[in-house]
């Protein structure tokens, strides 16, 4: 059994996910503390000015390398900077006896390998995943003193599989352009089972390049061939139909050197994720919406969300779940009542009124609990600056879809209730049996998520 009372959320795109970590402490909603102004304040004694005193940074010293070391050393470098993917060609060459040119330029490079080469003031607005400052000459100095320069190479990527993965994509595709790549395949009609001439021919040749198993002889468009292109749009994130569309085409006619590029700007936002994931934590595939919860670093809850769409993409975060509200209203940011509801009211009056929206304050919009709620049963809070938050939907029918960024930046949730109730399991107020009261009671309810413990 898996008791779990709060989690901490990750939100990352593709990759990188968007997590929350469990919180080690029941959280509480708690008030910033009233101060009240004395009434009649006695002037206080001018400060005497103060010297402030110098803050030292103690200063690490460039170490001092053998031959051998230098050599290593610059052997690693020339590699590792086109390996990583920081590069499409091998850096100039340092000679080990510029040793301290040398040991600068390995350490920006492991500055770029372990937290990206984006200065902070660079990020966009809503990627809220920022690498903290990484000074790597405390451990390369350590690394020279033990000897141990090639694993400290080794350390400084993310310590991801995805990484890992597209480090392996990159070597593989950079060889494919080497060679020459693909052809372009030609325009013409969808290609499906059935399909025979030419331009099967030639999609059997494009697919092969990229994979093994894809059998290059024959004319016809049978079932091997609608495997492949499964395979092949499941490489690009389309939707698995095996029928070569106008989006599965120009997919497959993007040049190598191209996918080449996508690989290196992938590794480097994998770079700017936290290098330790939280154990427990919900995690969320903003690019796939598909959201995970973990338990000790093990999956063991998956289902699909609908995120943010184009112009309204959902914010890259990490945050804490505190709490869940059952029955919640619909609190309508004013971006989505001045571009969305108030002209649907304008074109059809009564609108609003009928969907269970209220005006509030003479300027604000409240939908309010029920079947209609935007929001559904379930809110999922957690403290952030994008005013995000993952929810429940009456709207069911896009968790059917393949692409799913649809909605206006917060997640929804294919079964949130099954979220809610393992959140809650080991709450004191015992939620079991008493969830599905609390929802048909149609009132706003809020269930703190405390600390979890995870028994396996």
């Amino acid at each position: 059994m898996h008791t779990i009372i709060s989690t901490r959320i990750l939100l990352a795109a593709g990759g990188a996910a968007l997590a929350l970590p469990v919180a080690a402490q029941a959280a509480q909603v708690t008030r910033p503390p009233l101060t009240l102004p004395s009434l009649a304040p006695t002037p206080a004694a001018p400060a005497q000015p103060q010297v402030a005193s110098p803050i030292l940074t103690p200063t690490i010293a460039l170490p001092r390398l053998t031959d051998a070391q230098a050599t290593q050393l610059a052997t690693l470098l020339e590699a590792d900077v086109t390996g990583q993917g920081l590069a499409a060609l091998p850096p100039t060459p340092v000679t080990g006896a510029d040793s301290t040119r040398l040991i600068r330029q390995a350490l920006d490079h492991a500055r770029a390998v372990h937290a990206g080469r984006l200065e902070t003031v660079d990020f966009q607005e809503d990627w809220g995943l920022r690498p903290p400052a990484y000074d790597p000459l405390p451990s390369f100095v350590a690394a020279v003193r033990s000897d141990r320069i090639a694993a400290w190479f080794a350390s400084l990527p993310p310590p991801y599989a995805g990484y890992d993965g597209l480090k392996a994509g990159l070597a593989r595709y950079r060889a494919i352009a080497a060679s020459g790549g693909w052809g372009t395949l030609a325009a013409g009609p969808d290609m499906n089972i059935g399909t025979s001439g030419a331009r099967v021919i030639a999609l059997r040749k494009r697919l092969a390049v990229e994979d093994r198993d894809t059998s290059v002889s024959g004319d016809s468009y049978d079932v091997g061939l609608v495997d492949a292109v499964r395979r092949a749009q499941r490489r690009y994130g389309l939707n698995p139909s095996g029928i070569v569309s106008t989006q599965t085409l120009a997919a497959l006619n993007v040049p190598a050197a191209s996918r080449v590029r996508q690989i290196m700007a992938n590794m480097e936002r994998w770079r700017w994720l936290p290098q330790q994931m939280p154990a427990n934590r919900i995690q969320v595939n903003i690019a796939a919406a598909v959201l995970t919860l973990f338990d000790g670093d093990r999956p063991i809850q998956s289902m699909r969300a609908v995120t943010g769409r184009p112009g309204d993409e959902t914010p890259m975060l990490s945050s804490t779940i505190h709490s869940i509200v059952i029955n919640p209203p619909w609190n309508v940011p004013t971006s989505i009542a001045t571009r969305e509801l108030w002209p649907k009211e304008k074109r059809n009056p009564g609108y609003l009124k009928r969907a269970g929206f209220k005006v509030i304050d003479g300027t604000r919009l409240q939908q309010q609990a029920g079947d209609q709620s935007a929001l559904g049963r379930f809110k999922f809070d957690f403290v952030n600056p994008y005013s995000v938050y993952l929810h429940d939907t009456p709207s069911r029918a896009k968790f059917a879809s393949f692409d799913r960024l649809a909605s206006h930046g917060c997640v929804r949730l294919e079964k949130p209730a099954e979220l809610a109730e393992t959140l809650l399991s080991g709450d004191p107020y015992d939620w079991d049996g008493k969830l599905a009261a609390k929802i048909e009671a149609r009132t706003a309810r809020q269930a703190q998520v405390a600390q979890t413990l995870a028994a396996r």
